[in-house]
């Protein structure tokens, strides 16, 4: 006679694999997608989703479930103190500069990023990465070897409203984006 197996349930994870950004609007998507198609019979290099351009203002990482709200709370006080800017995206890089490359990025600029970054870093210093905040939006990355793609420059630029708060899934097919929480620009202190 065989014992029967308990029921297995979907436990919620203990921690959320977190970042905040600044997504690209769809409407600049396409200069974009056309320089993602240079990549074509590059086999080694995926490029991001269109829907997922975005810049990354801090990678938080594996953050516990019970410091959601406090991450929710940051990026609303943080964005509070940083008024509307303007982003401009420039050329093409790699992530290193040298050697074999692994990330594919465009450059970006804009009066708020450092404000933001910074304020986010100081809030929440005991999570993300140490490395100093370079602003890109990431066009592709490596996954085996490849060949680096020709640069190419943009001269596009879109107004910044509002951050996000995203939890990123992590499976086979590539990661999936939720946005948890908007803040909005505002410039002023609270």
């Amino acid at each position: 006679m065989r014992t029967p197996r308990p029921a297995v349930t979907a436990a919620r994870p203990e921690t959320l694999r977190l970042f905040y950004a600044i997504f690209v609007p769809p409407e600049l998507r396409p200069p974009l997608e056309e320089a993602q198609r240079r990549l074509k019979g590059f086999r080694n290099w995926k490029a991001t989703p269109p829907e997922q351009l975005h810049l990354t203002l801090m990678f938080l990482g594996e953050v516990p479930r019970r410091r959601l709200d406090e991450a929710v709370q940051v990026g609303a006080v943080v964005a509070r103190r940083v008024a509307p800017f303007t982003l401009h995206l420039g050329g093409t890089g790699y992530f290193p500069p040298d050697g074999t490359p692994r990330v594919w990025f465009v450059k970006a600029e804009g009066a708020g990023l450092e404000p933001l970054a910074a304020g986010l870093r100081e809030a929440l210093p005991d999570l993300g990465d140490p490395k100093p905040f370079k602003a890109h939006i990431t066009l592709a990355r490596r996954k085996g070897p490849a060949p680096r793609v020709g640069p190419v420059v943009f001269d596009l630029e879109f107004g910044v409203g509002e951050i996000t708060l995203v939890q990123s899934e992590l499976s086979k097919q590539g990661s999936r984006y939720r946005v948890l929480q908007r803040f909005e620009l505002k410039g002023r202190e609270e």
